[in-house]
């Protein structure tokens, strides 16, 4: 299949996805990009179902990088002891405010290369707050992304910068940032990890792992 054809076979596959799921939009809460950089930093190797429970108390109490760097870190770590690995993110929590702070006057920077470049954000954090605060075309590679990225054989790794450039190269810059909450919601209903429901999917047509399931 030629470059050509593996875009085209892309865009039809998130077309449909697209009209299947009509209305994604984050999973996190959030009112601001400083909510959304917090709440994504809390959401490793956490449910957003979680994360969105700590943070209904936790932006009441914290409402700017200041109230952050200020607090104990024993205090915050307390707050967010929930969403596990919580010494580790209080801790890059407060290095990242200090870094707002310090280099973006308190602001959450509307670039991609400088999220990156602040503590505990890495390129996947990036591109949430990228695309779902500031509009700016990026790709988020989760654990849903990679799998059915595989499925779909648009790549054959698990790497996940590889699979974002991958998934940028097949797509137009327009489908970026759903490209990953129609991969989510898909992944949730109906193309489960443990038990997918093949016959229920409207993109069976396009997966070779369908097709070698059921030939």
């Amino acid at each position: 299949m030629t470059l050509a054809e593996e875009k085209k076979r892309a865009k039809k596959i998130f077309d449909i996805l697209a009209k299947e799921y009509p209305n994604v939009k984050p999973a996190l809460n959030f009112s601001s990009p400083f909510e959304l950089l917090v709440a994504t930093i809390l959401s490793a190797q956490c449910t957003d179902e979680r994360v969105n429970i700590v943070t209904e108390r936790l932006f009441q109490k914290y409402k700017t990088p200041e109230d952050y760097v200020k607090v104990p870190q024993e205090e915050l770590e307390k707050d967010i002891y929930s969403t596990g690995f919580y010494k580790m993110k209080a801790k890059n929590l407060q290095a990242c405010c200090q870094a707002l702070i310090e280099k973006h006057g308190g602001q959450v920077p509307a670039d991609f290369d400088a999220l990156t470049e602040l503590p505990g954000v890495g390129r996947k954090t990036a591109a949430v707050v990228a695309g779902n605060a500031f509009g700016i075309p990026a790709v988020a590679v989760d654990t849903h992304v990679v799998r059915l990225s595989n499925l779909l054989g648009f790549v054959n790794t698990k790497n996940p910068v590889k699979i974002e450039m991958r998934l940028k190269e097949l797509l137009p810059e327009s489908y970026w940032i759903n490209a990953t909450h129609l991969l989510m919601a898909h992944g949730r209903k109906v193309c489960v990890a443990r038990r997918p429901r093949c016959f229920d999917c409207v993109i069976s047509n396009f997966c070779p792992n369908f097709q070698d399931v059921n030939s």
